[in-house]
């Protein structure tokens, strides 16, 4: 069974940075993509970054220029570093492996 423990989450002010990790675990076969979803409050979730295992990089237009994507194939452990956070980047985030499988989310909030 596969596990995904996410990290980093928390309450920042607007402007400042938060660095969201998430580490597989368990039977892992291959690990073809690894991303990074969110959803603010009453919305519904969304990619914000994802990442392959050939080095493929995208950002949803929202987060481009502030966030970055990157892995430690070692640790089978993707990193979200988040510069610059607005208020409308609060969410619950997500971590994602394969498409198919979920972490349990971690809270983001940035306060005006």
């Amino acid at each position: 069974q596969v596990q995904l423990l996410e990290s980093g989450g928390g309450l920042v002010q607007a402007g400042g940075s938060l660095r969201l990790s998430c580490a597989a675990s368990g039977s892992i076969f291959s690990i073809n993509v690894m991303a990074w979803y969110r959803q603010p409050p009453g919305k519904q979730r969304e990619l914000v970054a994802a990442i392959t295992s050939g080095g493929s990089i995208s950002y949803a237009d929202s987060v481009k220029g502030r966030f970055t994507i990157s892995t430690d194939n070692a640790r089978n452990t993707v990193y979200l570093q988040m510069n610059s956070l607005k208020p409308e980047d609060t969410a619950i985030y997500y971590c994602n492996l394969n498409i198919i499988r979920w972490g349990q989310g971690t809270q983001v909030t940035v306060s005006s």
